[in-house]
């Protein structure tokens, strides 16, 4: 097994990232949490029509099937749901008042009075029962269907009554509420639109602060104001959200610099972070985020099957580069799946169990001893990542440089990126990979989101890790927390230990605008949270 001091192993990988980063201007200091915002400086008037951009066109609007950014991104304007995140992610009532959970097996959702769909209509039960109960219609197709899973029935039990029936009992339901799971369109356009529903033609009916308002396919995407809002403290302050679909990076970082496009939300740092970062014209914004970089496990046989190779890896690990190198400072290290932003509740208990777990320092006599302790393999491992990724690809070079410095032969496999989404649903599309590279997020500030991943059977258990079901059985049925938090650090425990997957960083929310305007929220929220309602002109 070679062997490598680990300052020259981290030197030498911090010059040849940087070569190839592309990255511009001076290194960025350590991101702390504390660097991170919820909210922009307050607009103070109307800006008129906000251009912004969407890192690729939606394919539908129909918020049962919104499982991503860009259909979130434009949703979160037009569609409330019953519960609602707030961007210093907390869950507050929504289009419903007043959630009561009478019985462990059943919350009772009492709706909003005075609130009218954009065509006039009140909002009623009958149109949040309806919504809601797309998602238990297998025909339907729900992207969301993880949330629904203990459901046993959704009714309209009073005019402003929505009563939910648990088959058992579930601490996720509720929460999952102020995502698009939650999301209330009304009765008779679902019933009308069909199978159309969220298409160009037919886009959404919804009680939100902006209406939709056209959809030309290939080129953009119009909201107008909703006049007759029924918040009074999220009404639109500015006429007009127009979203465009710039799906290239260069592109899309040029038109953001001329001024073509006021703003955009970033997932992952563009390839002109720098070039944004050092803009006369406008300013970037990091802010609370949910969202982390890891690398998936998916092998059930061989080498990666066995946690001391996984442990091995991931403590050598140099996650400061990553997210220094890689990410050019617009990350921070990571090393739990479920970090500070989720702790929703119990976080001092939770902070404590966070200090205690090990760092992923970068400790390389360790992982070697965890190595040696299964035996020094040396059958290959192979990472899976995106073709024309640069992040992917650096990310993979660097784990495959500190795993041959422990002595881990390490093949990486470069799949083209319209193949890519494959691996995480198609098993046929993940033979031959051990791991693949990753964001990642969870949708509510509760560290089970995150960890539910690992029950048995679940369709993101990709190596089939099963050392924490039970545990997460019991804590999705607690509903004292404090106890449910001894359980949830009992499985954080476990898997940090078993690392069946390799948490990297925390990729915060990137925000651009331009100087023109400000008040957009800058946290994770934004994917579910009226964001755009604030912006206006300085």
């Amino acid at each position: 097994m070679k062997r490598y001091a680990r300052p020259l192993i981290a030197g030498a990988l911090a010059l040849g990232l940087t070569a190839c980063s592309g990255a511009a201007g001076t290194v960025q200091p350590p991101l702390t949490r504390d660097d991170l915002k919820a909210t922009t400086e307050r607009a103070t008037h109307s800006a008129g029509t906000i251009t912004w951009n969407l890192p690729y066109e939606p394919q539908t609007l129909d918020t049962i099937r919104s499982f991503n950014y860009s259909e979130n991104t434009a949703l979160a304007n037009m569609c409330e749901s019953l519960m609602r995140l707030t961007p210093d992610l907390r869950i507050e009532p929504g289009l419903a008042e007043k959630a009561t959970n009478p019985t462990p097996t059943t919350w009772v959702y009492t709706l909003r009075e005075n609130v009218r769909f954009w065509d006039g209509r009140p909002l009623t039960a009958e149109d949040a029962a309806a919504s809601l109960n797309r998602h238990l219609d297998p025909a339907q197709g729900t992207w969301w269907s993880q949330y629904f899973e203990t459901v046993e029935s959704i009714r309209a039990t009073g005019p402003r009554t929505v009563t939910v029936t648990l088959k058992q009992p579930d601490v996720l339901f509720n929460q999952a509420m102020a995502t698009a799971a939650g999301a209330v369109s009304e009765k008779s356009f679902l019933e009308k639109a069909g199978k159309d529903i969220g298409s160009p033609r037919n886009g959404a009916m919804c009680t939100g602060p902006f209406e939709f308002a056209g959809w030309k396919p290939g080129d953009s995407l119009t909201l107008t104001r909703n006049d007759d809002y029924w918040d009074p403290a999220h009404r639109a302050l500015s006429k007009k959200l127009v979203f465009r679909f710039i799906a290239d990076e260069t592109t899309a970082v040029n038109a953001l610099r001329s001024g073509e496009i006021d703003g955009q939300y970033f997932y992952l740092p563009p390839a002109g972070i720098g070039r944004l970062r050092d803009s006369p014209t406008g300013s970037v914004t990091l802010g609370r985020s949910l969202a982390f970089w890891t690398l998936i496990g998916s092998a059930t046989s061989g080498p990666y099957a066995d946690p001391r190779v996984r442990a091995a890896l991931s403590t050598a690990l140099d996650r400061a580069a990553i997210a220094q190198v890689i990410f050019q400072g617009a990350a921070a290290p990571e090393h739990v799946m479920a970090g500070p932003d989720y702790w929703g509740y119990s976080a001092d208990r939770f902070r404590k169990a966070y200090d205690a777990l090990p760092h992923g320092g970068a400790d390389m006599k360790q992982a070697s001893r965890l190595l040696k302790e299964a035996g020094n393999p040396t059958q290959p491992i192979t990472l899976g990542i995106q073709g024309s990724s640069a992040v992917q690809e650096q990310t993979a070079n660097l784990i495959k440089a500190t795993g041959e410095a422990l002595g881990l032969k390490i093949d990486i496999k470069v799949i083209p990126v319209e193949q890519f989404g494959n691996l995480y649903s198609d098993p046929k599309a993940r033979e031959g990979i051990d791991a693949f590279l990753s964001t990642w997020y969870g949708n509510i500030p509760d560290p089970l989101d995150v960890y539910n991943i690992f029950t048995k059977g679940g369709r993101s258990n990709f190596n089939e890790y099963r050392l924490v079901d039970a545990d997460i059985k019991k804590a999705l049925a607690e509903g004292n927390p404090a106890r449910r938090a001894a359980l949830v650090e009992g499985i954080q425990s476990k898997v940090s230990r078993d690392v069946p997957w390799i948490p990297l960083n925390n990729l915060p929310v990137i925000l651009y605008m331009n100087k023109r305007i400000t008040g957009a929220t800058a946290s994770f929220s934004y994917l579910y949270y009226p964001w755009a309602t604030g912006i206006g002109a300085r």
